[in-house]
C-alpha cells in the first residue's frame, strides 16, 4: 500500500476513534481540537520519536506558559493600565517561547506556541475557565489542555506507526 494511503487511512480510522473519545466517554476530560492541534504538530515535527517528545514537551511548555500569563493577568490586574498590561504580560510570556529553542526538546517553537494559544483561546472563550485556573482538576485548563496534547501527539504517533506497518505488509506481499 503507498504510504500516502496507508496514512490516510490509519489517521481516518484512528481519527474517527479520537473524535469519538473526545465527543463520547471522555467529554470534559479531553478536547478534540486540541488533540487534533498536537496530532498535526507531531507530524510536522517530523513524524518520529523525537517528533513525538518535542510535541509533548513544546505544547505542554507552551500551555505552562500561557497559564502563568493568565494567573498574571488575573491576579495581578493593573486596571490603570486597560489592555496595555495583558498585552505586556503577553509579550513578556512569549518571549519564554521562543528564548528556550537551545533547548533540544523545546526547539520546536511552533508547539510551543500551538500549546499556548490553545490553552489562552479556550480560556477566553470558555467562561467559567479563567475562575478555575487553581483548580485541581478538569476544570482547570491547564489539566484540561495538556491531557488532551498529550493525548493527541500520542494518537499521532500511533497513526504514524500504523501508516508504517501497512506500508511494509503491503511491501512485503509484493
Amino acid at each position: 500500500m503507498p504510504q500516502l494511503v496507508a496514512l490516510s487511512l490509519s489517521i481516518a480510522v484512528l481519527g474517527a476513534i479520537w473524535a469519538f473519545l473526545a465527543l463520547g466517554p471522555l467529554t470534559g476530560f479531553v478536547l478534540v481540537w486540541a488533540g487534533f492541534i498536537a496530532w498535526g504538530c507531531f507530524f510536522h515535527t517530523g513524524g518520529d520519536n523525537k517528533a513525538l517528545v518535542k510535541t509533548i514537551a513544546g505544547t505542554i511548555y507552551g500551555a505552562i506558559i500561557a497559564w502563568i500569563a493568565l494567573l498574571i493577568i488575573v491576579h495581578v490586574p493593573i486596571a490603570a493600565l486597560g489592555a496595555v498590561w495583558p498585552a505586556i504580560v503577553v509579550g513578556v510570556t512569549v518571549f519564554f517561547l521562543v528564548i528556550v529553542a537551545s533547548v533540544e526538546q523545546l526547539s520546536t517553537v511552533p508547539a510551543n506556541v500551538y500549546g499556548y494559544a490553545a490553552l489562552v483561546g479556550y480560556s477566553l472563550h470558555q467562561p467559567s475557565a479563567l475562575d478555575n485556573l487553581g483548580a485541581a482538576n478538569f476544570a482547570n485548563p491547564l489539566v484540561l489542555l495538556i491531557v488532551s496534547l498529550v493525548i493527541g501527539a500520542l494518537f499521532g504517533y500511533v497513526s504514524g506507526q500504523l501508516a508504517n506497518a501497512l506500508t511494509k505488509k503491503a511491501a512485503a506481499k509484493a
